[in-house]
C-alpha cells in the first residue's frame, strides 16, 4: 500500500473504468480530479478521448483538461508544472486532489521525475531490465553504486522500477540521476504520489473497451469527426493521433468502410489497453487491484490522511 500522505492516483488501461471510480470517490470525498490523460489535453476532442461530460464537471471540478490545441505538444515538463499548480490550488481550497489517467510518460514523471532530453530510447530500457531479469536487483544495484552512488544510497536494492530508471538516465544523458537533479535538467513534482493500478481481467476489459466504442458512435463521434473538418481541423486531427479520430478520417476519405473503421478502432484500443498493461507491470510502482472496488476502499483509505510535499 502507498504510504499514507501520498497523493492517489488512479491509473490502469483505456476503458478500465477509472473516471467513474473517481466520480463515486467524489460523493463521500470533496475530490478535484487532475486528469492525466493526455487525449483529454486536446480542446474539441470530446467523445472520442472519453473527456468528462458536462454533467460529470457539474459534480466534480476536472484539471488538465482542454488545454492545447490538436496536434500541439505537451510535454512531460509541462505535465509536472501544471499537475503541481492544479494540487496547490486545490489544497488552498481545502479540498483534496486525486489523479486520474493512463498515460504512462506522464504519470512515471510525476510518481519518479523526468529528465530533459529530446528523444526517449526504448531499446536502452529493454535491454535493462533484461539484465534485471538475468542479473537480479542487486546486482543492478551494485552497477547503479558504481555509476551513482548517491541515487544509489536512495534507492532500495530490490526496487526493480527505479533501480532500471536510474540506470536508463544514465545512459541516456550520460550524467547521473543525482547530478542532473541538482542541475534542473531532472524535474520531480514537489508533491508524493501514490499510484493505485486498475487491472481488470483482459477479456472483460477487451468487452468493455468494445462496447465503449460503440457507445462513442452513437453519442455521436463521426458527426464530431465531421465538425472538425469542416473547421478546418483535418491535418491536425492527423498529428494529434487520437484512437477513433483517425481511422474515421480514413473513411471520410475513402480508404474504408465506416464498418471498417469502427472494427479498427476496436482493434486499435484494445492493442493500446495491451500495450499500457505491460508498461504498467514493468515501468510503474504501486498497487494493482483486479477490480473497481478493491481500488475503491484502497484510495478511500489514501484519502483520510493529508497529502504531503517531498
Amino acid at each position: 500500500m502507498p504510504e499514507p500522505g501520498r497523493i492517489p492516483v488512479i491509473c490502469g488501461p483505456t476503458g478500465s473504468g477509472k473516471t467513474s471510480l473517481a466520480l463515486r470517490l467524489a460523493e463521500d470525498f470533496p475530490i478535484e480530479i487532475i486528469s492525466a490523460d493526455s487525449r483529454q489535453l486536446i480542446r474539441h476532442l470530446d467523445i472520442g478521448t472519453a473527456k468528462p461530460t458536462p454533467g460529470e464537471q457539474e459534480r466534480v471540478r476536472f484539471h488538465l483538461i482542454d488545454l492545447i490545441e490538436p496536434g500541439e505538444r505537451f510535454s512531460s515538463f509541462q505535465f509536472i508544472e501544471a499537475a503541481d499548480a492544479a494540487v496547490g490550488d486545490i489544497l488552498v481550497r481545502r479540498r483534496l486532489p486525486v489523479v486520474v489517467g493512463g498515460t504512462g510518460l506522464y504519470l512515471r514523471a510525476l510518481i519518479d521525475g523526468v529528465v530533459e532530453m529530446e528523444a526517449d530510447r526504448p531499446e536502452i530500457r529493454e535491454r535493462l531490465e533484461a539484465d534485471m531479469q538475468r542479473l537480479g536487483p542487486e546486482a543492478m544495484h551494485r552497477r547503479l553504486t558504481g555509476i551513482d552512488p548517491q541515487e544509489a544510497a536512495r534507492v532500495h536494492p530490490h526496487n526493480r522500477v527505479r533501480l532500471v530508471r536510474a540506470l536508463e538516465i544514465y545512459e541516456l544523458t550520460g550524467t547521473p540521476k543525482s547530478k542532473l537533479t541538482s542541475s534542473g535538467a531532472y524535474k520531480k513534482s514537489q508533491y508524493e504520489y501514490g499510484a493505485f493500478c486498475l487491472m481488470p481481467d483482459r477479456a472483460q476489459l477487451y468487452r468493455a473497451i468494445e462496447a465503449r466504442v460503440d457507445l462513442m458512435m452513437r453519442l455521436g463521434l463521426l458527426a464530431e469527426v465531421d465538425n472538425l473538418l469542416g473547421r478546418g481541423f483535418g491535418a491536425a486531427l492527423r498529428r494529434a493521433n487520437v484512437i477513433g479520430y483517425d481511422e474515421l478520417l480514413d473513411y471520410r476519405e475513402g480508404r474504408c468502410s465506416l464498418a471498417e473503421a469502427v472494427a479498427l478502432i476496436k482493434q486499435n484500443s484494445r492493442r493500446y489497453a495491451k500495450r499500457q498493461i505491460t508498461w504498467f507491470r514493468h515501468q510503474l510502482e504501486g498497487e494493482y487491484f483486479p477490480s473497481g472496488g478493491s481500488v475503491l476502499e484502497a484510495v478511500r483509505a489514501a484519502l483520510e490522511t493529508r497529502p504531503r510535499r517531498r
